[in-house]
């Protein structure tokens, strides 16, 4: 196994992480922006309220992207063990 193939799968690996976090992430990010906006609008200071409206967010969000993150992780995998068995060869 050579450095350039080591240096491919290593970005592959990072770039598939964040493809599959992205969603996650960019809904968090939407949900505690316009949380924190409603709170200091309406003055209140109940920190439970981010975190509910975070959870619920992150839940329907993994459950509508789940059939999409599995595809794209087992796309990664399938040629990370198409490399294995070219260097068994």
């Amino acid at each position: 196994m050579d450095g350039d193939l080591i240096l491919y799968l290593g970005r592959r690996a990072l770039e598939t992480a964040l493809l599959v976090a992205a969603p996650v992430l960019a809904v968090t990010v939407v949900i505690g922006i316009a949380t924190a906006m409603i709170q200091a609008v309406t003055s209140v200071r109940d920190m439970t309220l981010g975190m509910v409206m975070k959870l619920a967010g992150v839940a329907v969000t993994v459950l509508l992207s789940a059939g999409w993150a599995l595809r794209i992780t087992l796309d990664f995998t399938h040629e990370v063990f198409e490399y294995l068995q070219m260097m068994g060869h």
